[in-house]
């Protein structure tokens, strides 16, 4: 029967939920599981990644195996904001945050529950999968930790991402791919007052567009939205520029292209209609994937989920994740449930229970 410690697992992820790590800010929990893994007996290296999407660094990590097989285990090390100062609270078998910050169980549930299976194996002396980490800066507001990755250091043909909500034995395997668009309108400043007719106002040409663009949820595999729009800096003034900053998401490639073009040429109509001209990016933020049921690496993840009592799930996500990055490099990647709650919100909490499961499955997947 498995040696998960209960105790050792809370206290772990409890100390690493103190430790701030906002976006880009990863430095000190980046050093903290360098020296946590280093002590398990991984081989660790620092990877580095641009100043500007951290002050930290990547981690990748490899522990040899006895078992004929590798795999990849992944988490962010970075949370979202409100970050700073997290105190947690226990309270009928579910860790909280005091309310005023998130919790940061996104994603440190899975970074606690993979070194806890480890220390469990450890424990046990358990033949074992050679074991392969990659912890990741900056997954929050768009994957760029994983997207600087250095992959010559993997040597697996396959990852299993541990950064989803849900019930455990949930298998995320089919995510969107991003599109991101920023369209600026350029009008024509006048004295709103003395003589609007001589201006051409931005944010009219924009307001065009949007009312004759389809937002939102377009289909179930599909939705685009507009998220920001920045301008203007007097009542007085016809506004001369405005900038829109919207997404598009979709599972399916050609969807996505189709939407994202809907978009950029109805910005465009809009401002050839009004004598105004707009500057629009557009960007891909990350790819979409999707991993068939039947697939051997989902069918060994469903075996050991069954194997510890837990019903297995496949879904698709609306969200995107570093297995959307994984995935476009290469490597077979999944994304686990740890049974993380609210995330993004101060009411975030997770259950023992789940992050004990998990932390089950893991050792057990390891194992067998």
């Amino acid at each position: 029967m498995t040696q998960i410690n209960r105790e050792r697992l809370v206290e772990h992820f409890i100390q690493l939920v103190k430790i701030d790590s906002e976006s880009r800010n990863e430095k000190q929990i980046a050093e903290t599981l360098t020296e946590q893994l280093g002590q398990l007996g991984f081989r660790v290296d620092k990877l580095p990644v641009p100043e500007e999407v951290s002050n930290g660094f990547n981690l990748y990590a490899r522990l040899e195996g006895e078992l004929d097989d590798t795999i990849l285990l992944s988490c962010h090390m970075d949370t979202v904001t409100p970050g700073v100062g997290i105190e947690p609270v226990i309270a009928d078998h579910i860790i909280r945050s005091q309310g005023n910050t998130i919790l940061g169980g996104d994603d440190k549930s899975g970074i606690a529950a993979i070194m806890e299976a480890v220390r469990s194996i450890k424990a046990q002396n358990l033949a074992h999968k050679t074991i392969e980490i990659a912890f990741t800066v900056h997954e929050e507001g768009g994957l760029f930790g994983s997207q600087h990755f250095d992959m010559s250091y993997v040597q697996a043909s396959k990852a299993i991402v541990l950064d989803s909500g849900g019930p455990i034995g949930t298998i995320i395997n089919a995510a969107p791919g991003q599109q991101k668009i920023v369209a600026k309108f350029i009008g024509r400043p006048a004295h709103a007052g003395l003589a609007p007719e001589e201006g051409i106002s931005a944010i009219q040409v924009a307001a065009d567009a949007i009312t004759n663009m389809k937002l939102l949820r377009i289909d179930e595999e599909t939705t685009a939205n507009i998220g920001i729009v920045q301008g203007g800096n007097a009542t007085n003034i016809v506004m001369p520029e405005l900038k829109v900053v919207a997404e598009a998401r979709s599972l399916n490639d050609d969807k996505l292209a189709v939407q994202v073009e809907h978009m950029i040429e109805t910005f465009q109509a809009a401002a050839d209609s009004h004598g105004a001209t707009v500057e629009i990016e557009s960007t891909r933020a990350y790819n979409a994937f999707f991993i068939g049921e039947d697939h051997p690496h989902i069918q060994s993840i469903m075996a050991t989920f069954e194997a510890i009592g837990a019903t297995p799930q496949t879904k698709p996500t609306g969200g995107g994740s570093d297995a959307n990055n994984f995935n476009a490099k290469g490597l077979t990647t999944v994304n686990l449930s740890t049974g993380v709650s609210k995330v993004h919100t101060t009411e975030e909490f997770i259950a023992i229970n789940d992050m004990v499961k998990i932390t089950e499955f893991i050792e057990h997947y390891l194992t067998h």
